[in-house]
């Protein structure tokens, strides 16, 4: 074995980037949208210049920077210690958050094969639970099985969504879709404000896309360029497919859908095929659910060994799986499944989805903040400064608009999120601090 290895070429690592994007969060979205009508589709073009720039942001960091944490190391640049446990706390919680949402998307098409799923918010409630528990026990196996299920999975989503993107148009009517155009007569700025949070949704993830720059021949060339590119494709296939599906099923039928994408080759074809898209759909969710339940047991894991989370979340099985952090992450999430359920799925979808998004863009603006300090540090060329700057004020302004946009019941629960991180962080904090001459150390 010599000691070259084969480096991924840009356009393989823009293929990763896109994938590691377009998961489970896209399969809810028509449904969401069509509530406002089609007119929410201009809030893609929004989001995808703010998310090209978001990742971008995150692109350059990655390559200024590379100890491990991610945005939280980042944010350490600029604001020290404090600043990495309010990026990572507000990041772990978001991730949180979305495994729920994750999980009602699964019910939402399981639904249709166990009506009684839907049949009240209790058994809504108690069927996303029952997939939290499904997939935290799934993970006690350790990481081998977990990454191998997850990248066979997210097909399920991506296959059927990008092919709507291209085979859809043959059953487009402009009829349809002019109908379903703007049925609440929304202005135009409240037509795209409406959906920024939940498209923003479908490209949370991009920040992990940085991580690769060690698997690349030229990372300085081919990491940013492949983060910009892999989002811009996600982008395409996102806008391709949530237009055309307003032009196949009527607006009031996609509204009320709990499988948007099923519903939607269901009329393409014919019920068999909508329901292999919506088994697919279901496969995908409990593959990214998986994934991410480990995701989150393993961040509050490294936390743990750098004295920021309790002990316990430390602990590991003979797998190598932290059993303890995935029991205490399976109760969290549950409780939020009970403290969001509402009488529409849709509704609870988008309550969780608003709330992710707040606390998770505000670490995104605390990270990308942090490039100025970075980029000063390495004596980046004058050039590359002021353009890195551009884009990331762009980022971050976006990012601003997206918290604006999710509303005030997502801002407040992200406010009080915020205050109880700052409560807990009061009490780590001497744990980071040189002690006072004199003053004996403590553990």
């Amino acid at each position: 074995m010599n000691g070259s290895t084969k480096k991924m070429s840009m356009i393989q690592l823009t293929v990763l980037v896109a994938v590691n994007m377009m998961g489970s969060g896209i399969i809810m979205l028509p449904a969401n949208m069509a509530q406002v009508g089609a007119i929410s589709l201009t809030s893609w073009a929004v989001t995808a210049l703010g998310s090209m720039a978001i990742a971008y942001g995150f692109a350059q960091a990655g390559l200024l920077s590379q100890r491990a944490g991610g945005m939280a190391a980042y944010a350490e640049e600029a604001y020290g210690k404090g600043g990495y446990f309010l990026t990572f706390f507000l990041y772990f919680l978001s991730l949180a958050i979305g495994n729920v949402a994750i999980a009602i998307s699964a019910v939402g098409y399981l639904a249709a094969f166990f009506p009684w799923l839907s049949s009240t918010p209790m058994a809504t409630c108690l069927g996303v639970i029952g997939l939290i528990w499904l997939t935290t026990l799934a993970n006690f196996g350790g990481p081998s099985v977990t990454g191998k299920i997850g990248s066979i999975t997210v097909w399920g989503v991506i296959v059927p969504v990008a092919g709507l993107s291209i085979i859809g148009w043959f059953w487009f009517k402009g009829s349809t879709f002019s109908a379903a155009w703007n049925p609440q007569g929304l202005s135009f700025f409240k037509g795209m404000d409406s959906s920024i949070a939940l498209t923003l949704w479908a490209f949370l993830g991009m920040e992990s896309a940085a991580q690769n720059s060690d698997a690349v021949e030229n990372p300085k060339r081919d990491v940013p360029m492949a983060c910009m590119l892999g989002t811009l494709g996600a982008a395409v296939i996102y806008i391709l497919s949530t237009t055309v599906i307003q032009g196949i099923v009527p607006n009031a039928e996609l509204a009320k859908s709990t499988g948007p994408f099923a519903l939607a080759y269901s009329q393409m074809f014919n019920p068999t095929v909508g329901a292999i898209i919506r088994a697919l759909a279901i496969l995908a969710c409990l593959g990214s659910l998986l994934g991410w339940q480990f995701t989150i047991a393993q961040t509050a894991k490294t936390a743990a060994e750098g004295r920021m989370f309790p002990t316990f979340f430390a602990k590991t099985n003979k797998m190598t799986a932290p059993v303890v952090g995935m029991i205490v992450m399976g109760v969290v999430q549950s409780v939020m499944a009970l403290s969001t359920a509402s009488p529409s799925l849709g509704e609870q979808f988008a309550v969780l989805v608003n709330l992710a998004v707040v606390t998770n863009v505000i670490p995104y603006i605390m990270a990308l903040s942090a490039l100025m300090i970075m980029m000063r540090k390495a004596s980046v060329p004058q050039h590359t400064f002021r353009l890195n700057a551009f884009v990331v004020t762009v980022a971050m302004l976006y990012s601003t608009y997206a918290i604006y946009a999710s509303g005030m019941e997502a801002v407040l629960g992200a406010t009080i999120v915020m205050a109880l991180t700052f409560a807990i962080y009061g009490f780590l904090a001497p744990r980071f601090t040189a002690p006072i001459a004199g003053e004996p150390l403590r553990g």
